[in-house]
C-alpha cells in the first residue's frame, strides 16, 4: 500500500503515518535523529487498526510530531535523501495545504473571499418532503420571499434544492426536479446578487440550473451518481461542492460501516477532486463537504466533526452541513428539527474552529451571528464593526 499520512493540530502538529515498511521506518528515525530538528517520531497510540505492509507484514503506525518549522526542517532533510524524497514532497504539500486559508471562489463573477471570514450558505428547499422544512417554500411566491429574507439576513450563497435527500428518500424524476427549481433560480438570479447553488446530483438538472443563473453545483454524490456531472461543471466554468456519501439517500443509513471514517471520507473526497480536475474543473473552484448524516452513524458524525481539521490537508475549503440534523436531536433528545438551533450553533462554532470555510444552514441570521462571533475569537487581529 502507499504511505498514508494524516495531519492535525494547532501550533504543534502531529502527522500519523501508516503503510511504511520497516526499512523506511528505520531510515526516518535515523534522518530525524541526525537532523537535530526538534521533531519527534514515535509509535502512534492504538487508535487506528493495523494495516498490512506490501510484504504481508503488519505496518507500524507512527506519529511525527513537531512545530511547523520543525516539520519543515525535517522535510528539507528528507528531500536530500532519494529514498525519502517522495515522502518529503507529500508531507510538505500536506503542511502547506493544512495551513492554507486564502481561498477565493469565483462564482459567476462574484468572488467569495473565504479567507476573510466564514461564509453562510442558506438552505432553500422547494420540496414537499425535506426533513426539516418540507413544504414551507414549496411554491414560487414563498420561495422568492424566503430567498429575499436570507439575502437580507446575510446569506453569502443560496442553495436551492428540488429533491429531498433525507434518509430513506425515493429518487425524483429529472422532469419534476426541473419543474420545481428552474423558474425559481431564474427569478432569484435576476433579482438578487447573491450567488446561487443548485443542490442536485443529476447532470441534466445541473446544466439547466447553471444556464438559468446558478453558479455553483452542490453534489451530494461527489460527482459519482451522474457520469457527466464533472464535465457539466467544467463546461460552465462553475464552482462545485464535492460531498461524501456512503450509499444512496434511500439506503445510506442502513448500518453504514467504515474501516476508518476519517480516512475513508478523505480518500473519497480526494478522488472526487481528481475526477473534477481531470474533467477540466478549475481546482480553485472546488469545495469539499464530509457529508455529515449521509451514510454515517451518530459516532461517525461526531468523529468527523472532531477531526474535521484533517480535511484541510486536501487543500480545498470545507463546507459543513450540520443544520438541524438527526444526530443533534438524538444527543439532545429533541425530535423536532426546527428546535435544534442551539445544537446546530454548537456544531457551527466547533466546525469553524476546526477549519470550515462555509456553513450550510437553515437559520441564516442566527448562524451568521454564531459565525461572526467565532471568527472574532479566532481572528482576533482582524477589525470587526461593533454592533450597538
Amino acid at each position: 500500500m502507499k504511505p498514508l499520512i494524516r495531519i492535525s493540530g494547532r501550533g504543534a502538529f502531529t502527522l500519523t503515518l501508516k503503510g511504511l515498511i520497516s526499512e523506511e521506518v528505520a531510515a526516518l528515525r535515523e534522518l530525524i535523529r541526525s537532523s537535530d530538528s526538534g521533531a519527534d517520531l514515535h509509535s502512534a497510540p492504538p487508535s487506528f487498526s493495523k494495516q498490512k505492509g506490501p510484504h504481508g507484514n503488519t505496518s507500524p503506525e507512527l506519529d511525527l510530531a513537531g512545530t511547523f518549522d520543525q516539520l519543515k526542517h525535517v522535510v528539507h532533510v528528507f528531500a536530500a535523501n532519494k529514498a525519502s524524497e517522495h515522502l518529503a514532497r507529500k508531507i510538505d504539500s500536506l503542511l502547506d495545504n493544512y495551513l492554507r486559508s486564502d481561498y477565493k471562489i469565483n462564482c459567476g463573477g462574484n468572488i467569495l473571499d473565504l479567507g476573510s471570514r466564514t461564509h453562510i450558505m442558506g438552505i432553500l428547499n422547494v420540496t414537499p418532503d425535506s426533513f426539516s422544512d418540507g413544504g414551507l417554500y414549496n411554491n414560487a411566491t414563498k420561495a422568492y420571499v424566503r430567498a429575499r429574507e436570507m439575502a437580507a439576513a446575510g446569506a453569502d450563497i443560496i442553495d436551492i434544492g428540488g429533491e429531498s435527500t433525507r434518509p430513506g428518500a425515493e429518487p425524483l424524476s429529472e422532469v419534476e426536479e426541473l419543474r420545481r427549481i428552474i423558474p425559481i433560480i431564474k427569478h432569484i438570479a435576476a433579482e438578487l446578487a447573491v450567488p446561487i447553488s443548485v443542490d442536485t446530483y443529476k447532470a441534466t438538472v445541473a446544466k439547466k440550473a447553471l444556464e438559468a443563473g446558478a453558479s455553483i453545483v452542490n453534489d451530494i454524490s461527489g460527482l459519482r451518481f451522474s457520469p457527466d456531472m464533472a464535465k457539466v461543471v467544467a463546461d460552465h466554468g462553475a464552482a462545485v461542492v464535492i460531498m461524501h456519501i456512503k450509499g444512496t439517500p434511500r439506503c445510506m443509513q442502513q448500518d453504514p460501516v467504515y474501516d476508518d471514517v476519517v480516512v475513508d471520507v478523505m480518500s473519497y473526497l480526494e478522488e472526487g477532486i481528481a475526477i473534477a480536475v481531470e474533467a477540466g474543473v478549475d481546482r480553485e473552484k472546488i469545495l469539499i463537504d464530509p457529508g455529515i448524516g449521509f451514510g454515517k452513524t451518530l459516532e461517525h458524525n461526531l468523529t468527523l466533526l472532531s477531526c474535521l481539521d484533517e480535511l484541510r490537508s486536501l487543500g480545498r475549503p470545507i463546507v459543513l452541513g450540520t443544520s438541524r440534523k438527526k444526530f443533534i436531536g438524538t444527543i439532545l433528545g429533541i425530535p423536532v428539527p426546527e428546535q435544534r438551533g442551539d445544537g446546530t450553533a454548537a456544531t457551527v462554532a466547533l466546525g469553524i474552529e476546526r477549519g470550515a470555510s462555509v456553513v450550510r444552514v437553515h437559520d441564516v441570521e442566527r448562524m451568521r451571528q454564531v459565525a461572526r462571533m467565532t471568527d472574532a475569537v479566532l481572528r482576533a487581529n482582524c477589525k470587526f464593526t461593533i454592533s450597538k
